[in-house]
């Protein structure tokens, strides 16, 4: 890993790798390339974030044009683990279509899968997901899957054999943070597999609210790409999951209805 990355992973007192389908990454920052005013911004918040794995949508790409460069030229693949992903496909098909392009590329096995319809809401079609993971699996791939906030269909996904689920917080690029606290909750709970927070994380708060609940990762673009300063953006959410998952392992004191005092009550003197 470069140098740079190097000295922004978390610092814990013991070992604390996050592992997916066998690789172990350091950073549970996963970032998205899309949207940025230029690829300098990208390249500079990629640095500062931390990541590992950077997720590139290859419907975007103008891959009919070989000699047009693309983000593909702009990322140094020795550096970042590429997780293509199937952003603007409706239909299982297409997805399907687009994970054998970019295996046939040479790009990864890899694929972070998304099946979108609505384009108001941007939720995820939880039937063609299930479909297109079906196939993907049967041929080998490591399925990611973006999916609604629903513990049901991370549990069907999980036992066809994906390697992650990712549920959503809110909306794609709304900023709206976790809305789906408590199915989120749910998923974590239930999951066996790596459970990565995906889309509606607005602030570093929002990423450190999904690692307390116990999220092994969260997955960020918009609150990245379109802050006024990204880089700086990027830093911050990196902080943000650092202390969220540090004070998952710590373990949070118990809610109560009432104080209590933070200091013993024993032995201490009282007016007669």
């Amino acid at each position: 890993m470069h140098p740079g990355i190097l000295g922004r992973v978390q610092t814990l007192t013991h070992a604390d790798p996050l592992v997916v389908a066998g690789v172990t990454l350091r950073s549970r920052l996963f970032l998205g390339t899309g949207k940025y005013t230029s690829d300098g911004a990208m390249l500079a918040a990629l640095e500062a974030s931390g990541s590992e794995l950077v997720t590139v949508a290859l419907r975007r790409l103008d891959l009919d044009s070989p000699n047009k460069k693309t983000i593909l030229d702009v990322i140094d693949w020795t550096r970042y683990r590429i997780l293509p992903n199937t952003a603007g496909c409706r239909t299982a098909d297409e997805a399907i279509r687009i994970a054998r392009l970019a295996r046939s590329m040479g790009l990864s096995d890899w694929v972070k899968l998304e099946v979108i319809p609505d384009p108001r809401y941007l939720f995820p079609d939880p039937e063609e997901t299930l479909r297109a993971a079906r196939v993907l699996v049967d041929e080998g791939f490591k399925v990611l899957p973006y999916i609604n906030a629903d513990p049901v269909l991370a549990r069907k996904l999980e036992e066809i054999g994906t390697v992650t689920v990712m549920p959503l917080g809110s909306p794609i690029g709304s900023g709206q943070g976790l809305q789906t606290l408590e199915q989120i909750r749910i998923i974590v709970e239930e999951a066996r597999v790596p459970v990565v927070v995906d889309a509606g994380i607005g602030v570093p708060s929002d990423a450190a609210l999904a690692m307390e609940l116990g999220a092994d990762a969260v997955l960020v673009n918009s609150a990245v790409a379109l802050a006024k300063d990204p880089e700086l953006m990027a830093e911050a959410i990196r902080e943000g999951v650092e202390a969220g998952r540090k004070a998952y392992l710590a373990g949070r004191i118990p809610k109560r209805g009432e104080a209590s005092p933070s200091s013993p009550a024993e032995g201490v003197s009282r007016p007669n």
